[in-house]
C-alpha cells in the first residue's frame, strides 16, 4: 500500500468489523476500534494485535474519540442501533471518508433475508445522517472467520458503491489490503441497496453446501 491511514472501525469489537481491522492493520494502516465501551475497545485491539507480526498497530477507544482521530471511518454497527449511533457521530465524521459495510438482515424458519430499509439501504440511511460526510457502501460480503484466517488475501472481490467518485477510489484501493487487488467500482450509493440484502444469499448458500461462497467477477481484469 502506497498510503496508509488512520482508520476507526465503528462497532469494531464485533466479527465483522474486528476482522477487517485486523486486514487493514496487517497491511500497514494504523487502526482504532471503536466502541460504546472504551474498555472492550481495547481488550478487542490487545487480541488482535498479538497476531500482527510487526507489532502493535491497533487501539481501542470510545466511537466518539476514535472516530474524530480518524482520517477514515467504517461502520460496522449492529443494524438495530445503527441511526442512532451514526447520529450521534456526525461532528466527528464531517469531511470524512465514511465506509458503510452493514447488512441489515433478518432471519426466519426459511432462512436469512432482506429486511426493508426506508431510505434504501443501511448505506443511504448514513448519507442522509451525514450530509457532511462522503459515504461509501463496500466490504458487505466478506466472511468475519476468512478475515481472521491466515490466509494472505482472500479470493474474491470488494464491490464498492458510492455518489463521491474520490471517495470510492480511496476505497477501492483500500480493498487491496483484504483480497489483493483494488475494489470494483459498482455504481452509484443507491445500488446499496442490491447489495447489501445479497449477503442473505450468501449465507443460503453456505448452509447448504458448508463453504464460505464469496464473489469474484471474470473478464474485468483483461480491461483493465
Amino acid at each position: 500500500m502506497n498510503q496508509t491511514l488512520r482508520i476507526a472501525v465503528i462497532g469494531g469489537t464485533g466479527p465483522h468489523g474486528r476482522g477487517l481491522a485486523y486486514r487493514f492493520a496487517r497491511d500497514g494502516h494504523t487502526v482504532t476500534l471503536g466502541s460504546r465501551s472504551a474498555e472492550r475497545a481495547v481488550a478487542a485491539a490487545a487480541r488482535l494485535n498479538v497476531r500482527l507480526p510487526g507489532g502493535p498497530a491497533v487501539g481501542g477507544a470510545r466511537n466518539e474519540r476514535a472516530a474524530e482521530a480518524s482520517e477514515l471511518v467504517l461502520l460496522a454497527v449492529p443494524w438495530a442501533g445503527h441511526a442512532a449511533t451514526v447520529a450521534g457521530l456526525r461532528d466527528q465524521l464531517a469531511g470524512k471518508v465514511v465506509v458503510s459495510c452493514l447488512n441489515p438482515l433478518g432471519f426466519d424458519t426459511d432462512g436469512p433475508y432482506g429486511l426493508d430499509v426506508p431510505e434504501g439501504s443501511a448505506a443511504e440511511q448514513a448519507a442522509l445522517l451525514l450530509p457532511d460526510s462522503r459515504v461509501v457502501g463496500a466490504f458487505h460480503h466478506l466472511w468475519a472467520d476468512a478475515l481472521v484466517g491466515d490466509a494472505q488475501y482472500l479470493d474474491e472481490d470488494v464491490l464498492v458503491c458510492g455518489d463521491d467518485a474520490g471517495a470510492k477510489r480511496i476505497v477501492q484501493k483500500l480493498a487491496r489490503a483484504v483480497t489483493g487487488r483494488a475494489g470494483i467500482d459498482a455504481g452509484p450509493l443507491r445500488l446499496a441497496r442490491l447489495l447489501e440484502p445479497f449477503t442473505a444469499v450468501l449465507i443460503s448458500v453456505d448452509r447448504r453446501y458448508r463453504t464460505h461462497p464469496g464473489i469474484a467477477f471474470t473478464g474485468l481484469r483483461a480491461a483493465g
